[in-house]
């Protein structure tokens, strides 16, 4: 009864400011990134780029990210998640609006690297003040909630872009991402620090990177259970990686489609994704993380398989809304169990480490489909992807500490 009431009671103003802080800030913060994809054509022709030169970019920015994440991290713990956050959304946001002025790829790459620094600090910060906002049996739903920021961000980074970039140039459209600096006033002034973590703060003892390494892999089980999770995010990341930047373009080949139509099929992978988010974040809370997983990790590995039997428009568009259901369902879970699973003292160390390594190797997947695609047929890409969602199951299945959590829900 007391968990009906804790589902269904009324939010409070903080944590309706929390909720609509995170969740814009992931939306913010996903646009800036694909703000790239979608100028890089003309940055290329503009900048006369080589590939090589032009993909370098993206690995920039996830480096950037892996930085940003570790010392954001860190610094959410030891100086607070409202001021922490705030200074995230800055850095982003300025150094994509500089963008509107590099006129060579060295600053673009300096930018894209303080960008991606700014980006990678967000998510363990932001995740970490849902988890010390909301109470336990709503965490998984308020992650996933504003995880679906990060596809409203998507979608307005493809609306944006396809206004300005053909009237304005590419500079233009990188002088938008400046709008994220307004989002820091509401920040700092309706926000504020919870009590758990100004408690946690106060009876924090020895150096706070002593304290991350020690809580996170200072015995075997926490060693297993850091490196596990980091593994998940690396199938979550590749997976997703795979889908948003190969299938449109294997698509048309496959059915002679043309550009439009594959950009309605990102449509509907988007919008299958934002379903897939909020139906896991209630089966999450409900029934725990390890049923939550366990569902949405064989639902990826069997329907990203049947995406390759897709034989016309109408198929392609059903399989890609469900795919993305379940492959991209499951990302704010893996905030919330990480916010579970380790101390609030560690919280939003645990969280950016575990997120950005994950994110920094599963980006990589995009030039392994690459190779696959030059030698093999769609069917044997796609199995790859699969298997990569049943490894993901197995190690899930494993983690001592989501047996834990899960006995709990029980």
């Amino acid at each position: 009864m007391n968990t009906i009431k804790q589902h269904t009671r009324v939010l409070s103003k903080n944590q309706k400011w929390t909720i609509a802080s995170t969740s814009s800030g992931f939306a913010l913060e996903n646009m800036d990134v694909l703000f790239l994809s979608f100028a890089m054509s003309s940055m290329i022709a503009d900048l006369h780029l080589s590939g090589g030169a032009a993909g370098l970019i993206s690995s920039v920015t996830n480096l950037g990210m892996l930085a940003g994440g570790i010392i954001f991290g860190i610094l959410g713990d030891k100086i607070g998640r409202v001021k922490t956050f705030s200074h995230t959304v800055i850095i982003f946001a300025v150094a994509t609006a500089c963008m509107a002025f590099a006129k060579n790829i060295y600053l673009i790459y300096a930018l894209r690297f303080l960008a991606g620094i700014g980006a990678g600090g967000e998510y363990g910060v932001g995740i970490a003040l849902i988890a010390e906002t909301f109470p336990q049996a709503q965490i998984g739903k308020m992650t996933s909630i504003a995880a679906i920021g990060g596809q409203v961000g998507a979608v307005l980074a493809a609306l944006i872009a396809a206004w300005i970039i053909p009237n304005a140039g590419w500079h233009m459209l990188f002088l938008v991402g400046i709008v994220p600096v307004v989002l820091t006033i509401f920040i700092r002034k309706h926000l504020h620090e919870s009590e758990q973590f100004l408690t946690a703060k106060a009876k924090e003892k020895g150096s706070l990177l002593s304290n991350v390494f020690k809580k996170m892999f200072a015995t075997p089980q926490l060693t297993f259970q850091s490196l596990g999770l980091m593994l998940m995010m690396t199938v979550q990341i590749a997976g997703y990686f795979g889908l948003m930047n190969w299938l449109p373009t294997i698509v048309q080949k496959q059915l002679h489609l043309n550009v439009a139509n594959s950009s309605l099929w990102m449509i509907a992978t988007i919008i299958g994704m934002s379903i897939g988010m909020l139906t896991f974040g209630s089966i999450f809370d409900y029934f725990g993380p390890r049923r939550a997983f366990g569902i949405f990790l064989v639902g990826s590995a069997i329907m990203v398989y049947t995406l390759s039997l897709a034989t016309n428009m109408l198929t392609l568009l059903l399989i890609g809304a469900v795919v993305g259901f379940f492959s991209n369902g499951m990302f704010g879970g893996y905030g919330a169990v990480i916010s579970q699973l380790y101390p609030t003292e560690i919280r939003s160390s645990a969280n950016n480490i575990i997120v950005n390594i994950g994110r920094a190797i599963g980006g990589f997947s995009s030039v392994v489909i690459g190779i696959l695609m030059d030698r093999y047929n769609l069917t044997i890409v796609m199995g790859f992807l699969s298997a990569l969602y049943i490894i993901s199951l197995i190690v899930m299945i494993n983690l001592p500490g989501l047996k834990t959590l899960s006995r709990n829900k029980a």
